[in-house]
């Protein structure tokens, strides 16, 4: 067996071993965006250090850990924490609690971040839904050998995000008097902030958001046929848009703050799903 696939087997065995149910959602929750697992009932909570060939996670708002149970009525399965190119993991380190997802059964990935904004409509607090992505950066979990049975070595990534269930949510965020945005999540590596020329690049090339995630998660999902949805928090505004300088202290108090919104939402994308 080739060693991806072992390393997802071995990992997937152990996790199970855990359950006392199957997860059809899988959540990927953000810098500061931890909360909504709190709102799981009957949570079974493992550690990423207890799975095998798992990585940990070593950023300040991210708990390193899965938390699985019951939420509106769904199985689910919530990621407090997510891994990043920038903590020196290679891209299929970074993407292989996505694999592992699909291992345990999960049809739907709902994917959160928190990101600056570029699109100058958008401010502090803003939701965004993904409709689209971009990465020019050299980077890509695909590359290397390809398992066939995980998914084609060329994948069509035309609609990673669903168009369909994007103009569900849409719907449903306005019946709850939701302002949610949508727009183009643009991929940087990090850990730097963007500079103001890399954010008017972005500006440029049509992306409305910034940020170090999510887009190889999402990319790894729909390779192995995934619905992913996606949702940005929008802490602040990027370099050369806002004046102050940027913090991830300002990153996770701004997401704290629409974690009720927040809430609301997804849990209204999970009753839907």
């Amino acid at each position: 067996m080739d060693q991806l696939l072992l390393k997802m087997s071995e990992a997937k065995a152990y996790i199970e071993s855990k359950l006392t149910v199957k997860p059809d959602i899988g959540l990927i929750l953000g810098s500061g965006l931890g909360v909504m697992a709190e709102e799981i009932e009957s949570p079974i909570k493992i550690k990423y250090s207890e799975i095998p060939h798992f990585p940990v996670s070593t950023v300040e708002g991210h708990e390193g850990q899965f938390v699985v149970g019951k939420l509106n009525g769904k199985n689910v399965i919530a990621m407090q924490g997510r891994f990043h190119y920038y903590e020196g993991y290679t891209m299929q380190e970074v993407t292989f609690p996505v694999r592992v997802l699909k291992a345990l059964g999960v049809k739907h990935l709902i994917l959160t971040n928190a990101a600056g904004g570029t699109n100058e409509s958008f401010s502090g607090g803003t939701l965004m839904l993904i409709t689209d992505q971009i990465n020019i950066m050299g980077v890509n979990p695909l590359i290397g050998k390809n398992e066939s049975e995980l998914g084609p070595r060329f994948p069509d990534a035309s609609s990673i995000y669903s168009p369909e269930f994007n103009a569900q949510i849409l719907d449903e965020a306005k019946a709850l008097n939701i302002d949610l945005k949508q727009g183009v999540y643009f991929y940087f590596t990090g850990p730097a902030y963007e500079t103001p020329a890399e954010v008017r690049l972005a500006k440029m090339l049509g992306g409305d958001a910034v940020g170090m995630s999510t887009a190889p998660e999402a990319l790894v999902a729909a390779h192995m046929g995934m619905k992913v949805t996606g949702i940005s928090c929008i802490t602040n505004m990027a370099a050369g848009i806002q004046k102050t300088a940027l913090n991830h202290q300002e990153v996770v108090e701004v997401a704290n703050r629409v974690q009720s919104t927040f809430i609301k939402l997804v849990n209204r994308i999970i009753e839907i799903a």
